[in-house]
């Protein structure tokens, strides 16, 4: 099944556009499991297990896992994700971006050795940095575009000049054109938009009514789940609006499994309210 019909299968089976980042701090980590890089991958799939009918896709970053050499931890955690949750897509947070044989072995990295449905990208370097992980049918390239972070807007707010020497789109209206057009052989891409900027959202939108968004910045960021809604989920477009530390911290107590669940069970409820509310 492609990604796109991953996300679709799953949202209507768990009744979510809830995707749960996980992004293991083991400093964070409850009792006697503080600061062990060993434990990543038990309290990974203690989260993984507590969530896994609440959610639509799980997003491990694989910068958490190899800060701490804990690589083979994150191969079982997929593992464990496709026996316990096999309807819920996995993204690989890499934000990987190079070309040519250096692409191809993050493509391979990715899609064979981890196993993930879909891999975030940078598209800096343009679409040859993109095509290697088109060449594997079916599996999701999701390529930054208006990212939540203050310090996006330095390259992604600058205005191109248009043909007739005016001022033209916005850098990531561009990328987003790019995606939902030339770019999207196979129909396999996907933006990443922040939930801190609905405004841009819309815009994105409606350049690129059908592709894939995934929305970080919900939770801990302080996006707004409403107006992200409103934006992102119109018309059935396929969206995964993403909360990781507000779920996986929800509590710094051995109940920490409990206390994600019941976060992600809210976060779920207030996203499908503002869908139902339009």
């Amino acid at each position: 099944m492609a990604f796109t019909a991953q996300l679709a299968h799953a949202r209507a089976l768990n009744d979510s556009l809830l995707c749960v980042g996980l992004d293991p701090e083991p400093s964070r980590f409850p009792g006697a499991w503080a600061g062990d890089a060993s434990k990543i991958f038990d309290f990974c799939s203690a989260i993984v297990d507590a969530t896994k009918d609440l959610v639509l896709a799980f997003k491990p970053q694989i910068a958490y896992f190899a800060a701490h050499r804990a690589e083979g931890q994150l191969e079982r955690l997929i593992e464990h994700i496709r026996h316990v949750a096999p309807q819920v897509p996995v993204i690989l947070d890499a934000k990987r971006g190079d070309i040519g044989a250096t692409a191809e072995q993050y493509a391979r990295e990715a899609f064979e050795r981890y196993r993930a449905d879909a891999v975030t990208l940078s598209p800096f370097m343009g679409f040859d940095s993109i095509e290697p992980y088109l060449a594997y049918p079916g599996k999701g390239a999701i390529l930054l575009c208006r990212t939540s972070n203050p310090g996006g807007s330095d390259l992604q707010a600058q205005r191109l000049m248009a043909p007739d020497g005016r001022p033209g789109e916005f850098l990531y209206e561009h990328i987003a054109r790019l995606a939902s057009g030339a770019w999207n052989h196979g129909g396999q891409l996907g933006l990443v938009v922040g939930a801190t900027f609905p405004a841009e959202i819309e815009r994105v939108r409606a350049i690129a009514p059908m592709l894939p968004l995934l929305v970080p910045g919900v939770g801990a960021q302080g996006g707004d789940s409403e107006a992200t809604v409103r934006a992102a989920a119109r018309d059935g477009a396929p969206v995964a609006i993403n909360s990781s530390r507000a779920v996986m911290y929800a509590s710094a107590g051995t109940d920490f499994a409990t206390a994600a669940r019941r976060v992600a069970e809210l976060t779920r409820g207030t996203l499908n309210a503002a869908l139902r509310a339009g």
